[in-house]
């Protein structure tokens, strides 16, 4: 991260004293690119306290900045175990829609970019969901196991004559994996399958959690396997 651009975003936010929504939408735009750990998080707080107290005139106004940052911290602390402070995680079951419409959900609030890592995608509910994300200029990836896209009604060249960027694991194993990525600060996992069947017949689970203790193994593992796929296979 660096942390010369958060203070030179930081502080052309302050500079006329308020938070325009344009800015605001600017700071979350710059964090998701980012995707920051929680300790840069900290970092950012930091800052933004830091940089407000320079700004303050009088010792009555920086105690009331400093009692702030301490209620702050008071309300947010570090975590120290189970899932870090301010995050969220769910847990959805099939048969039935939840599934579906967590993917569905995700995929339509994304606006940067998604990464698809999923066995096989024959759904054509999510086939569009995903359509509709790219054509408002998210990037979306996806990479899948080339065996299944010769299914019956497999989505996976439609999505490639859409727009979408598709690769195919050739390897003699499966890419046996089942999760996504939404804009670097969210991940979708578990035993469902972009499948009809899984929302309507099968017994199938999701995790759903922005915690960036797993958000980042599983963005990362993405990266690997596109390179890994390109290279093995251009």
């Amino acid at each position: 991260m660096d942390r010369d651009a958060i203070d030179g975003a930081l502080a052309a936010t302050l500079e006329d004293r308020r938070l325009s929504r344009g800015e605001k939408h600017a700071l979350r735009e710059l964090f998701v690119d980012l995707s920051p750990r929680q300790d840069q998080l900290d970092f950012i707080r930091h800052r933004a306290f830091a940089l407000a107290r320079e700004a303050c005139r009088g010792e009555e106004n920086r105690q009331i900045l400093e009692w702030l940052e301490e209620v702050m911290k008071a309300i947010q602390p570090r975590a120290t175990g189970g899932m870090a402070a301010g995050t969220n995680a769910e847990v959805r079951f099939s048969p039935g829609a939840d599934c579906l419409d967590a993917i569905r959900h995700a995929l339509a609030k994304a606006r940067a970019h998604v990464d698809v890592c999923v066995f096989t995608i024959t759904d054509n509910r999510l086939f569009r969901a995903l359509v509709d994300a790219h054509r408002r200029g998210v990037r979306v990836r996806v990479l899948t196991d080339e065996d299944k896209s010769h299914d019956k009604g497999s989505d996976v060249a439609r999505l490639a004559e859409a727009g979408l960027q598709v690769r195919m694991d050739f390897s003699q194993h499966h890419m046996h994996h089942k999760f996504a990525v939404f804009d670097a600060r969210q991940v979708i996992t578990g035993s469902y399958n972009w499948t009809r069947s899984a929302a309507e017949h099968n017994q199938e689970n999701l995790l759903i959690t922005d915690d960036p203790r797993f958000v980042r193994p599983y963005r990362e593992a993405f990266d690997r396997l596109w390179e890994e796929v390109a290279a093995t296979h251009g």
